[in-house]
């Protein structure tokens, strides 16, 4: 250490009133100065030749009543600025002697002129003026600037504070590294005075402790070592141990550490400050803790896995164990569940973590579910009367017992159902007095932390049950407004696959359908309704139902098309919805621009007629694996108008393939739609794979990873055609003799067929179409019996009347015939052809006896 610096360190080991740096002035019986110092000569600037022999009152003097100060810095505690407020005095002025109880403030004459003020103390010399004369030294007078005796004296009142109210922990070890002194906050931490730790090592005062920092030595002993031996001091070094005040919870400090020194430069020991941030890191994990559900959970709309995620997001760092049980209603259906007591809602456990078992245990419920039974999956949770489980579903509110607490999870006022929080005993370790982790039981702030844990949860939760009650009702709704079962057509085998675009409620405005018709024939539709989600599938809903009443009624494709198409371009107040604007342009926006195609095969002839409204044509496979697209006439999309619908007829070899779909399965965002019809093409030209496998094989090349930025709807038709034994058909003339003839060739075929029980209805039923059919219509009459999964009679004329069913009056002649056929057979009804029409009636096949 160098000269210059030493004297510095000297200085600031002694006080501004030190004899040994004061300015010291020695006076007589009649304060005339006899001896100055040099120091005396560097506050005052006068040399001791000048000083010596002259009265003291020439350099220092009482302060003035009145009259201004020298500057601040250097003003005595209780004088103002003058011009302020008031006389710049003090509150108390000393007389020229030493002062009871302090130094005596003076003003001070420098040589130059300018005026300071300075603290002063007496002391008298032993034996004094009194013994030797006026003349001889009586006194000493020690003075100091003022300014630099306030700074000492706030280091002085600073160190106190540290030493007597500093909440941070203080302490000294000496070379040795054991303990020499400690501020009143270190010996809070032991919980003893300091006489009775003084001299112990840091390593046996925090026995166990460790350094938690990365990058620095573990141990305290290391770390004051490595600041003595090299000079450095170390900031903000985090120890986390067990104080002795507070065995069994560990805490966490922020330590820092710096030689010590003597005035003299000697090393004499290490100084460490450590202050407990153990509440601020519980408050930092909790908000940590916090954020990280909010990243974790919920990402997913689903009660179960979300009940899963906070079960493990909170396991260890909250509790030894966690369990969450929801209202059962919840998790299957997504209603909010009823409130009242566990006895009240069935709960289910759906998430469950732990680390230990034993603490497991402690939140057991009462019949945790017999395995193999239904609910095993998820199985049911009933708790005892009394249990904390029971006090919080019948209050609503959080519930702390010992080791265990429970939460409600709370949505608006209901209850969907619980948490449970369980933390038990950490476990001894050898070397380590307790494992890190949270305490045993939760404080003010963690139940804090868990009921806002709880509501994120809830929320998530809650969230995740509105989709799944969205999803019920949305699926619910799309398996009603689509065929859940394709029954078995004698005319096709069918196959078919739909993909909605929106994987949320897993609706569409896609649409097909199958629709059994008379004559064993059989309608295809498939239809497009612009945009996806609830209301394009209502929508869609409207059309098919609208689709399937047309073709009952046995409309040709272009007939039902335009009938459609007037039915959604209707004026806009017999519209749905007219009165709501809104709903109105939702359901003007959603019908207007959906597109149809409708097909009608007939097994018989094997001929197909089929007409578009704004559709893509169908994929037509003959049985060699040629693929074809029918030049199909386009006609414009529903709800335009303006254009007339085309119907075209083309006849198919038995075993063709029917394909019809909707834009979504061959256009996509990468490709046009002449290249997804070609790859349809190819998928569908295989003649030996069967429909289901065709329908797989369409998806996977044409929707890879089954989403789509558009609904898809795939319906595939193969072709049969009825065996020329199941069929029998005559020409009859228009006479009266029709009906005797008529009679005898279907009681003649019906016993080919093994069907004599049919015959006596039978009869009836052909004799009074072609009796109707002889008065009414005209000829040739042509009869046809079909047998097919029912037996079908056909009788058709060229006329275009249709027989209406009536009651007759007691007085009729007439009109009975109808009404007896109506009551012999399942169905009739009327079919119109261009040459005229057909009546047609079915009828079951006798039930066989099982023998």
């Amino acid at each position: 250490m160098s000269a210059t610096r030493a004297a510095d360190a000297a200085d600031d080991f002694r006080g501004p009133l030190d004899i040994a740096r004061a300015a010291t002035v020695v006076l007589d019986g009649r304060d005339t100065v006899v001896g100055w110092s040099p120091a005396a000569t560097e506050l005052l600037g006068f040399g001791a030749h000048e000083a010596v022999g002259r009265p003291l009152s020439a350099f220092l003097s009482p302060l003035p009543a009145e009259g201004p100060l020298p500057a601040a810095s250097d003003r005595p505690a209780g004088v103002e600025p003058r011009g302020t407020s008031g006389l710049s005095v003090p509150s108390a002025r000393p007389g020229p002697g030493p002062p009871s109880g302090g130094n005596e403030i003076r003003l001070a004459r420098h040589r130059n002129g300018h005026e300071l003020l300075v603290a002063t103390t007496v002391c008298a010399l032993a034996g004094g003026a009194g013994g030797h004369g006026a003349d001889s030294p009586g006194r000493v007078l020690v003075a100091a600037e003022l300014g630099a005796l306030r700074q000492w004296e706030s280091r002085l009142a600073l160190l106190q504070g540290l030493a007597t109210q500093s909440p941070v922990g203080l302490a000294i070890y000496d070379t040795d590294l054991r303990l020499t002194w400690s501020n009143t906050a270190y010996e809070r931490e032991i919980g003893k005075p300091l006489a009775e730790y003084r001299g112990m090592r840091a390593d046996e005062l925090y026995s166990g402790g460790t350094f938690v920092t990365p990058g620095y030595p573990k141990t305290l002993d290391a770390v004051m070592h490595h600041v003595i031996d090299t000079g450095e001091p170390i900031l903000d070094l985090h120890f986390q141990g067990i104080p002795p005040s507070d065995p069994g919870t560990e805490h966490l400090w922020s330590c820092s550490y710096y030689r010590l020194q003597d005035a003299n430069g000697h090393v004499f020991g290490v100084c460490e400050d450590a202050f407990d941030i153990s509440d601020r890191q519980r408050a930092q994990q909790r908000l940590a803790l916090l954020v990280e559900v909010g990243r974790r959970i919920g990402t997913v709309l689903d009660v179960v896995t979300t009940a899963e995620e906070i079960a493990e997001v909170t396991v260890p760092e909250f509790a030894a164990a966690v369990r969450v049980d929801v209202a059962r209603v919840t998790v299957m259906s997504g209603e909010l569940p009823a409130t009242g007591s566990s006895a009240a809602m069935d709960l289910l456990r759906v998430g469950e973590h732990s680390v230990d078992p034993a603490a497991a245990d402690a939140a057991e419920p009462l019949d945790p579910g017999a395995p193999g039974s239904p609910a095993d999956r998820y199985p049911p949770a009933t708790y005892p009367p009394g249990s904390p489980q029971d006090r919080s579903l019948a209050s609503g509110g959080l519930v702390l017992d010992d080791n265990v607490l429970v939460v409600p999870l709370r949505v608006g006022g209901s209850v969907l159902g619980l948490v449970t929080f369980v933390r038990s005993p950490r476990p001894q370790v050898p070397e380590r007095p307790l494992s890190p982790g949270p305490a045993d039981t939760f404080d003010n702030g963690e139940v804090a932390l868990a009921d806002e844990l709880a509501a994120r949860a809830a929320v998530c939760i809650d969230n995740a049950r509105r989709f799944t009650r969205e999803r019920s009702a949305s699926l619910a709704l799309q398996r009603q407004l689509l065929p859940h079962h394709v029954p078995p057509q004698s005319a096709v085998e069918i196959a078919y696959r739909y993909l909605p675009s929106d994987d949320v409620t897993g609706v569409g405005g896609d649409w097909f359908d199958v629709i059994p018709l008379s004559g064993t024939r059989v309608g295809l539709v498939v239809g497009d309704v612009v945009g996806h989600g609830l209301q394009a599938a209502a929508t869609m809903g409207r059309l098919r139902t609208s689709v399937r009443a047309f073709a009952q009624l046995d409309m040709a494709p272009d007939e039902l098309l335009t009938r459609l198409d007037d039915l959604v371009g209707q004026p806009l107040d017999e519209r749905p919805g007219a009165r709501d604007g809104a709903a109105s342009g939702a359901y003007d926006e959603l019908t207007t621009g959906a597109t149809c195609l409708y097909a009608v095969y007939d097994p018989v002839s094997r001929r197909c007629v089929m007409a578009r409204a704004g559709h893509l044509p169908p994929a037509v496979v003959h049985p060699d694996g040629r693929v074809t697209f029918p030049d199909l006439p386009a006609g414009p999309p529903l709800g335009l108008g303006g254009l007339p619908f085309e119907s075209m007829e083309i006849e198919l070899p038995v075993g063709s393939l029917l394909a019809l779909f909707t834009d979504g399965l061959v256009e996509a965002r990468d490709h046009d739609i002449d290249q997804g019809l070609n790859a349809l093409g190819r998928v569908l030209g295989d003649p030996a794979a069967s429909l289901e496998e065709l329908c797989d094989r369409a998806v996977s090349e044409l929707v890879p990873d089954a989403t789509t930025a558009d609904d898809t709807a795939l319906l595939l038709a193969r072709t049969r055609q009825l065996d020329e034994g199941q069929v029998a058909e005559w020409e009859l003339p228009a006479e009266a003799t029709a009906a005797g003839r008529a009679r005898e060739l279907t009681n003649r075929q019906l016993d080919l067929w093994g069907l004599e029980e049919l015959s006596f209805a039978t009869e009836l039923v052909v004799s009074e179409l072609v009796t109707n059919a002889v008065r009414y219509g005209g000829g040739p009459l042509r009869l046809r019996l079909i047998r097919d999964r029912t037996l079908l009679c056909e009788v058709a004329d060229t006329g275009h009347t249709s027989p209406h069913l009536r009651h007759s009056a007691e007085d009729d002649e007439g009109g009975r015939g109808l009404f007896i056929v109506a009551q012999l057979v399942q169905r009739w009804g009327t079919r119109y052809t261009p040459a005229g029409k057909t009546i047609w009636t079915e009828q079951a096949f006798p039930q066989v006896e099982s023998g």
